[in-house]
């Protein structure tokens, strides 16, 4: 299993390309809180609600003081696509080497229809504006992934 970050951890770097065609830099956001979460594959059912929830949180996500930013292992192409054809209008950053997925704890070792498979940990990190993690849940299931968010970080 892949080390998992746990609260009061120090967020590990994460610097890649994005979909809105600027490099998306961790350490630019110092100052800010930003939820950041990892999902396996634009443009699939589960992927696509978490996207569209978070894209219908994202007002009161930012009026509460989050940014939000999106990280899968899909390429820019597709990234770029999935933004477009779901309005989405924060960054979705593009990892096909999965090292950030894999320092962030969010690929690994998996249970998926009874088997162990590697692959993305569909995960969400919340990182405090001093860049130490305040929340972190790993292996969700995209349905109402971000209202559970929101509760636990009294978004209503």
């Amino acid at each position: 299993m892949t080390n998992q970050l746990n609260v009061g951890d120090q967020a590990p770097e994460l610097a890649l390309p994005s979909s809105n065609g600027e490099r998306v830099n961790l350490v630019d956001f110092r100052g800010e809180r930003v939820i950041v979460y990892f999902y396996p594959a634009a443009m699939t059912p589960g992927c696509t609600t978490e996207a569209r929830d978070f894209r219908d949180s994202l007002a009161e996500l930012n009026n509460a003081g989050y940014k939000v930013i999106g990280v899968s292992p899909d390429s820019i192409e597709k990234l770029v696509e999935f933004a477009s054809q779901e309005s989405l209008t924060f960054p979705l950053c593009s990892d096909t080497e999965k090292t950030v997925l894999a320092s962030w704890g969010a690929f690994g070792e998996k249970v998926k229809d009874g088997k162990t498979v590697l692959g993305v940990i569909r995960s969400i990190v919340v990182v405090g504006n001093d860049g130490q993690v305040e929340l972190a849940q790993y292996d969700i299931k995209p349905d109402g992934a971000v209202a559970a968010l929101r509760l636990a970080l009294g978004i209503s």
